[in-house]
């Protein structure tokens, strides 16, 4: 995607930086297509993105923030991203990982990635954890990724470092249960106290929380990540679902700034390139990633269409063991058909209002 706009000399430099800061990883493992794969046809890609913390005790287990599958029609002309709910209920087939094993069961999704990776750190928890998502994917979909790729969210705030901020419209106002100032100092601290799960426990008193007001904003880095990884506090109160489309406008959002601001610079594209790289380990899936980049380099950001499961509204059953968990509505389950089909603008002709719609930004100043 990076390609488009940028005169065929300076792409083939280009494609050659870009490709070699990426990190790559046999991510798919027994969840890959068959091999001599070429870069012709429908694509599905299997987009990850977990949210590790500075400091983070590398014994806990890493739990899969956002599953969103990236589907390609045949002419690449456009991408939809489809995200699956965190907490879908789901069967995650039995799994070893040489360290630990799994014996299989109904679970959250996002505990597959959990389960894969337990007892592992570092390269191998990712690349088990990533294992066995995708084949609970496959086998709740019936799609075979052809290409997968680990995206971090602290290192997005990298790349909004590189690019000083990023110009998106917030589509409800959100509310910081993470970050705040004293209101007798004026100094960053916590508005609220957090319990070792992740939900609110209370208010801190003389702590106001930042707000996002609902309109559009240019966010710095840490204000941009802060605002990604909300999910209590939404106008909306669409929790994980609010979540998952925020993250979604994000990552279009930065794209657009990428190829309109950074790869025109001199001066932000090397350290643009580098944050690139190191935000995203990624599978190709047997397709040189070169190959990738030029058969995409005509979907611009505009052409992608993202979609809401379960019609961004909540679906909700408690499972013993499990929890409360989303059950995958029958209108949900025929998009995820129509991925494996590649009939996905037909369905969206059909369910207009499943497409998440996005604000015309005026960048603020």
């Amino acid at each position: 995607m990076m390609l488009s706009g940028v005169a065929l000399g300076g792409a083939q430099y280009l494609l050659h930086t870009a490709t070699s800061k990426v990190t790559q990883q046999n991510l798919l493992g027994a969840a890959a297509a068959p091999q001599h794969r070429t870069i012709t046809g429908a694509k599905n890609i299997l987009l990850v993105g977990v949210d590790t913390r500075p400091h983070q005790d590398p014994s806990q287990l890493i739990r899969s923030d956002s599953i969103i599958l990236m589907h390609i029609p045949a002419d690449h002309s456009q991408a939809y991203l489809v995200s699956l709910p965190r907490d879908s209920l789901v069967t995650i087939p039995a799994y070893r990982n040489g360290a630990t094993s799994y014996a299989g069961g109904k679970n959250k999704i996002n505990a597959a990635f959990a389960f894969g990776s337990r007892g592992l750190t570092g390269a191998p928890a990712l690349s088990h954890g990533f294992e066995l998502l995708a084949l609970t994917v496959r086998d709740l979909t019936g799609i075979t990724p052809d290409a997968g790729a680990i995206i971090d969210f602290q290192g997005f705030k990298k790349i909004v470092q590189v690019l000083g901020k990023v110009c998106m419209y917030v589509d409800e106002t959100t509310t910081s249960i993470h970050v705040g100032r004293d209101d007798a100092t004026g100094q960053p601290a916590a508005p609220y106290k957090i319990n070792p799960d992740g939900t609110v426990n209370h208010r801190i008193p003389g702590v106001t929380p930042n707000i996002y007001t609902k309109g559009n904003h240019c966010l710095d880095p840490a204000q941009a990540l802060d605002f990604v990884r909300q999910r209590d506090l939404l106008a909306n109160h669409d929790y994980d679902y609010g979540r998952q489309r925020h993250q979604q406008q994000f990552l279009k959002a930065v794209l657009h700034q990428v190829m309109t601001e950074g790869l025109n610079s001199p001066t932000k594209l090397p350290g643009l390139l580098s944050a690139v790289g190191k935000t995203m380990t990624v599978d190709d899936g047997g397709i040189p990633l070169g190959d990738w980049a030029f058969a995409m380099r005509g979907i611009q950001p505009d052409a992608i269409t993202t979609i809401k499961t379960n019609d961004g509204t909540f679906n909700s059953r408690t499972v013993p063991g499990v929890g409360s968990a989303e059950i995958l509505s029958p209108t949900s389950l025929e998009l995820l058909r129509s991925v494996r089909d590649d009939t996905v603008g037909s369905f969206v002709q059909a369910h207009p209002r499943w497409v998440a719609a996005s604000e015309p930004t005026t960048p603020a100043h």
